[in-house]
Formats: structure tokens, C-alpha cells, sequence
């Protein structure tokens, strides 16, 4: 068991495409130039013109790879489009039919596609079309969870499923530090993808109350009480913050809709009203009830104690990881 990097990439750390706009170019571009695989997150509407200038963006501040997020269950055609066009490293989708045709599409124009998974029959779908790495989603994962295992379950029965098949596993949910990550190692995945230990960075375009919170809090939920009608049947994993735990018990029959405007916020360009329950997590830009908004976390959050360079994430993942293996398991071999 060693470290080795994937995807043509030195390191296998992929930073989680966090929305709605988490991940900008400079946190990816920070990921991308410490030997990670950055992801931004593309918009749930289609805006082409829009995702042409952040990957251009994202290009003036490295010239590493990275790639984008896509959430398949929003319009988004248009914008693969553009992102083969661009021709980013790779291209991450989700919530979705990943299908033969898309991924012969991308690799015409050279783009890796890797899709996220929360269980064996999603896998065996995405091997059988050709993809070129599958993200295992655990459902100990933060913001929206397709899955319903552990990612200790899950993870081997993928690995397994992939076999002799050079389609790197890379593991999700609940990783933050580096045991987390040889844990993945241990269990057959060659990379890690981490959500929330990005977004408790200097270099995320999360608002700083919420990076804060990351902080003050440790425990988590899967609920649905957020965004029921924007994103139905899509529950997802926050922070028990006190409005949550106010709130955890709302009726079924209840939604956004209805709801007061509880702040303002611009996401990827488009002002846009908050709602009470609308699942939108507050970002640089957000004004208003910050304490009543979504606040999305993986349940391994109460091991982040501090907000981080992106850099220094990726760097002290790789440097801890290889200690780890040299002291623990290296010599545990020896002794035996």
C-alpha cells in the first residue's frame, strides 16, 4: 500500500466540487497547485457564456489541471458543452445517467469523466460505459447523499466490482485527515475526495460564519428539510446548528416556497432571495439570518480544528498519510 497520484495527477486528493459556488477558481486553482485535483462547481442552469469565464479564470491562477462539478439533475447540456470546448482535465458528474454517448463525447475532446456513486449497481453502470475513475460516495458524506451505506461497506464492494479494470477508486465521505485517507488506501481506493475539510479553507468562497461553525460543531444529520421543492427527493447532510435542531421535525407536507426571505446572496453571478429552508448554503456574498440557513457537513466535521490554507490541506494529507504507513504499518510488518 503506497501513495501515488492518479489521473495523470501527481497527488490522488480531489477536492469535492461544493456548491452552490464553494468551490471557485480559487480555491480549485489553490488545490491544482499543491498537486491535487481541484473541481469547481458548475451552475445548476445553463449559462455557457458564464462557465467559459470562470474556467478561463480558474486558468489565469494555475497552470495545472483541474477540473468541474456538474449536477446532472439541472439543466447542464449547454454547459458540457463549453466544458469539453474548454477542454478542462475532468469532468465530475453526479445525481445522474452517465451515459456511453457522454463519455465518448468527452474523451474525443480529451476530458477524463468521473462519476460519483453511492452504490454497486451505480458502479457497474458507470465501468460499463467507459468512465475513467468512480468517486464512492459513503453516507457519511456532507451536503446532498445519494447513498444510503457507509463508506466502509460500500468502498471494497466497488473496488472489487472494478477488479482488473484500470479504473481508479476514489473513496468519499467522512475523510479529513490523513487516517482517513490510508483507511481508504487500506480498503482498495487509490485516491480520496474530501467536501468539508475544503470548505474550512482560507482559499473556499464560503462565508466566514459558516467556516466558523465547521469549527464550533461536531455533530451532523441526513435530513430533507432543506430545498424540498428546488431539488426534491435530494436529502442532504448538515450541521446541527440550533435552527436545525428548531427545525428537524418540519412536516412533509412543508417547504421553501412558502416561506419568509430570510437573506440575499449572489451565486455564480445571479443575485438571488434565501428563503427559509431553501438549502442554500450562505457564501462570501450572503446578507441576512445567517444562523437559519443550510450549513452542509460530512459527520467526520468535528475533526477539523482549524481553518487551513488549501495548500497546506493537500500537502499535510499526503506528508501525514506517508508517516503513517512508514511508522504503523511498516513496522507492524517487520514485528510480525
Amino acid at each position: 500500500m503506497g501513495l501515488k497520484g492518479i489521473l495523470g495527477f501527481e497527488h490522488g486528493i480531489v477536492q469535492a466540487p461544493l456548491g452552490p459556488d464553494i468551490s471557485g477558481p480559487e480555491l480549485v486553482a489553490a488545490v491544482a497547485n499543491a498537486g491535487g485535483i481541484g473541481l469547481l462547481r458548475c451552475p445548476d442552469w445553463e449559462c455557457p457564456d458564464y462557465l467559459r469565464e470562470l474556467i478561463k479564470k480558474t486558468k489565469t491562477l494555475t497552470d495545472k489541471p483541474f477540473g468541474i462539478g456538474v449536477v446532472l439533475a439541472f439543466p447542464h447540456e449547454l454547459n458540457i458543452k463549453t466544458i469539453l470546448e474548454e477542454k478542462v482535465a475532468v469532468l465530475q458528474l453526479y445525481w445522474g445517467d452517465c451515459s456511453k454517448e457522454l463519455v465518448d463525447d468527452a474523451h474525443r475532446a480529451g476530458v477524463k469523466v468521473v462519476p460519483q456513486v453511492g452504490n454497486v449497481e451505480e458502479a457497474r453502470k458507470a465501468v460499463d460505459v467507459g468512465v475513467d475513475a468512480i468517486i464512492v460516495q459513503g453516507h457519511e458524506a456532507g451536503g446532498h447523499v445519494i447513498g444510503k451505506d457507509g463508506l466502509f461497506s460500500l468502498l471494497p464492494r466497488v473496488v472489487d466490482l472494478v477488479g482488473e479494470c484500470d479504473i481508479p477508486v476514489i473513496a468519499s465521505g467522512g475523510i479529513v485527515d490523513a487516517r482517513g485517507y490510508v483507511a481508504a488506501l487500506s480498503l482498495g481506493a487509490q485516491g480520496v475526495c474530501l467536501g468539508t475539510r475544503f470548505v474550512a479553507t482560507h482559499e473556499s468562497y464560503a462565508h466566514p460564519i459558516y467556516k466558523r461553525k465547521l469549527i464550533d460543531y461536531e455533530k451532523t444529520e441526513y435530513t430533507d428539510v432543506f430545498g424540498r421543492a428546488r431539488w426534491p427527493g435530494a436529502p442532504q447532510r448538515v450541521l446541527e446548528t440550533p435552527f436545525f435542531d428548531d427545525w428537524r421535525s418540519l412536516p412533509s407536507y412543508e417547504n421553501e416556497v412558502n416561506q419568509p426571505i430570510i437573506g440575499r446572496t449572489t451565486i455564480h453571478g445571479v443575485e438571488k432571495e434565501i428563503r427559509r429552508f431553501a438549502g442554500t448554503v450562505p457564501n462570501m456574498t450572503t446578507t441576512g439570518d445567517l444562523e437559519s440557513m443550510a450549513m452542509y457537513a460530512g459527520q467526520s466535521v468535528g475533526l477539523i480544528k482549524e481553518i487551513l490554507p488549501a495548500g497546506e490541506v493537500v500537502k499535510n494529507l499526503v506528508e501525514e498519510a506517508q508517516l503513517l504507513i512508514l511508522q504503523k504499518f511498516n513496522s507492524a510488518a517487520s514485528n510480525s
